[in-house]
């Protein structure tokens, strides 16, 4: 799943919290995105860190738009 769709379920209260310190240092905010192939299989993922959460978020998507539009 996109890593930013843990964000919410790892806050204080929530279900999750502290996922990030059981997992060997699991990411758990916008810039992750799965590959997957058009029957769903993933196939390895694009992440991305290094600038605000947002940017890394809009380079994560434009990597995985990259991937999308080319023949497999």
């Amino acid at each position: 799943m996109p890593t930013g769709d843990l964000s919410p379920m790892v806050q204080p209260g929530e279900s999750l919290y502290h996922l990030e310190f059981s997992n060997g240092g699991l990411i758990t905010f916008p810039g992750g995105i799965p590959l997957k192939l058009d029957d769903g299989t993933v196939i390895g993922a694009v992440g991305v860190s290094g600038s605000t959460v947002d940017n890394d978020q809009t380079v994560a998507e434009a990597g995985v738009a990259a991937f999308e539009s080319t023949p497999k």
